[in-house]
This record gives structure tokens, sequence and C-alpha cells, in this order.
């Protein structure tokens, strides 16, 4: 056989047309990721539960319909303009806890005593910081505090009048508690308050009454530099007691946010969500098993909460803008947007 003698130039020329050849797929793959993933992409969720046409008026559906349309345009527009992903959360669910349409902020739910205990988190997904309170009753939006927790304390959760005080200490807008009082949420604990009365039932967890613990907000989000964010917002469960708390405080139950995969923001039966660490459960199969955003959420809401009995939904967008809004109960309020694309959904 004969063989072929290169000078010097010619086997560097012949290593450089290698290592291009090797190159080349590579470069490829993240021009096309990059080509892929939107600017932006935004998911808010106002509650789940038995959400269908027939309870609802065409009056009420326009209201719900129209608050949704004004939360995402706020959030939308910070992302437009290149504002971060923690902004957008921010923002978009400070303007639903002012809504009195949704359990959260001045829209509340009361407790068996007839008081508003509100809780919120949120989570960084660059940095995995989060901030967290539970039963503040004072503070007009929840969700500013836990951000303040967030980025001005050493802690993640702070919960009561301890809260409040630190609310205070950051100039975090305090209120008298009236500000959160609508007639609809107290006229509904009058009406849990009589049954029980009637039927001798304590707490608020019987069948019959299972849609009085529904209803929560939140906010998930990417930005145009790849950071990922989730919030969530709640006034809890109507008639609840003792200081109860949900999921959505708790980081990893009701909230959730990693760059490295995703960001999710949960609403429904709060104590499934706690005992099953849905948000966190959705990055893990993300994460450890390498599901794609769609398939893990719908095996953790449509298979794993179900198999145990738990009811609600959850919003999520990947490191990538792909977005997923399962639930398994009869409706979910719910909008999302990315660039050319945007959708404002209530029922299944």
């Amino acid at each position: 056989m004969k063989q072929i003698k290169l000078s010097t130039t010619g086997w560097l020329l012949l290593a450089a047309f290698f290592v291009s050849c090797q190159q080349q797929p590579q470069s490829n793959d993240k021009k096309t990721e990059m080509q892929q993933r939107p600017a932006y992409a935004i998911v808010i969720h106002g509650g789940a539960g038995t959400i269908t046409r027939a309870s609802m008026t065409p009056e009420k559906e326009a209201a719900y319909l129209a608050a949704l349309d004004s939360a995402l345009f706020l959030g939308e527009t910070v992302l437009q303009n290149g504002g971060t992903a923690l902004d957008a959360v921010e923002k978009t669910i400070v303007f639903l806890e002012d809504c009195p349409l949704f359990n959260a902020g001045r829209g509340a739910v009361f407790t068996h005593e007839g008081r508003n205990e509100l809780d919120a988190s949120i989570m960084d997904g660059t940095t995995q910081k989060a901030g967290a309170v539970g039963s503040v009753m004072t503070v007009k939006n929840p969700i500013r505090l836990a951000r303040a927790v967030m980025d001005k304390s050493p802690h993640v959760f702070l919960s009561g009048r301890g809260a409040e005080q630190f609310a205070i200490e950051n100039q975090i807008d305090t209120i008298d508690p009236k500000w959160f009082y609508t007639d609809e949420r107290w006229k509904t604990l009058q009406e849990m308050l009589e049954a029980e009365k009637t039927k001798g039932k304590t707490g608020s967890l019987e069948p019959e009454t299972r849609d009085y613990k529904f209803g929560t907000v939140g906010c998930v989000a990417l930005d145009k530099e790849g950071h990922l964010a989730a919030g969530t917002s709640t006034g809890g469960m109507t008639n609840k007691r003792w200081n109860r708390l949900g999921d959505t405080p708790v980081i990893g139950a009701g909230t959730y946010a990693s760059d490295d995969a995703c960001a999710v923001s949960c609403t429904g039966h709060g104590e499934f969500f706690i005992r099953y660490a849905v948000a966190h459960d959705v990055w893990a199969l993300m994460s450890y098993k390498g599901l794609s955003l769609a398939d893990a959420t719908d095996f953790v809401v449509n298979k794993k909460l179900v198999e145990k009995g738990g009811e609600g939904g959850l919003i999520a967008v990947d490191k990538n803008g792909n977005i997923a809004l399962p639930f398994n109960s009869e409706g979910m309020y719910r909008a999302y947007a990315k660039p050319g694309e945007r959708k404002i959904l209530i029922y299944k």
C-alpha cells in the first residue's frame, strides 16, 4: 500500500479540518436552541376548582377574563422591556392581590374566626434564593413582603406578627384589615358556619365544601436573559382554623424555580401539595429523570395527585420557554403569553 506523506503544513490543515468537523454540529445545536427559545414567556393562574360555564354568569366571566388579561399585560410588558422574570412575577401578582375576584390579598377568604390570613412566596431561579410569608393580616401585598424576605433578610420563611414587623421595618405597605373584606367571601364563610351548626361538622374538608379550599394566584416567567422565577399568593382555605398554612408559602410545595429546568406555581388542596412536594417534584422529574415539562407536569397532576386524592393544578415554564397548565379539577383561571402568542382560559 502506497503511503501518503504530508508536510507539517499539510498535517496542520488536516487537523484543522477534523476539528472543524467535530465542532460544527455542536455550534448548530446551540444556534438551534437559541432560535427555538422565545424571547420571553409568562404564565399566570387565578386558582382552580369547580369552575364551569353553568356556574358562571356572562358578567362574571367577562370580569375574570378582563382581570386575567390586565394581569398578563402588566407582566408581559415588564418582559418585553427587558425586565427580569422576578420583577414580572411580582408585578403581576400584586395586581391579582389587589383584584377582589381572586382569593389573595383584597379578595381573600375568611378564617373560622372571621379574619383574613394571607400567605405568599417567591423564588429566583438564577440564585435559588426564596422568600415566603404566612398568616399575615395587615400587609397589603404579601408577595412584596415575600420578595423583601428573600432580598433583605437572612431567612426564607417568616410568619405572623414577626413577618408584619419585618414589613414595617422595610417600608412594605401595611393596611387596616378591613381592606381585604368582600361581601362574597364573607357570605361564603357564613354559609359554612351555618352548615356546621346544622350538620354538626367542623373544619372545611368535607366533600360538599371542597370548592371553598381552592383559589390562589400565581405567576411564572422566563425573561430575555434566560432566567426563571415563580411566585404564589393566597388567602388560603375558607373556614380554616389554628393559623393553618397551605402549600403556597412552602418552597417546593406550592412554588419552585431553577434556571436549569423550570419554574412552577401551584393551586389546589394545599395539604396534598405539601405532602407530595408537588412543585419540586416537577423539577426533580425533569432534572433527575430527563422528562419534558409536559410529561413531568402531566405525571404529577394527572397521575400522582389523582392517585393520592389531591385536586388542583399548576402552571409552569421551562428554560426553553415551553409552558404547561395542567389541572385535574373542573377548571382553572389561567393565561399565558409569548411573542406572537397569547391565550386566556377558564374552563377545561
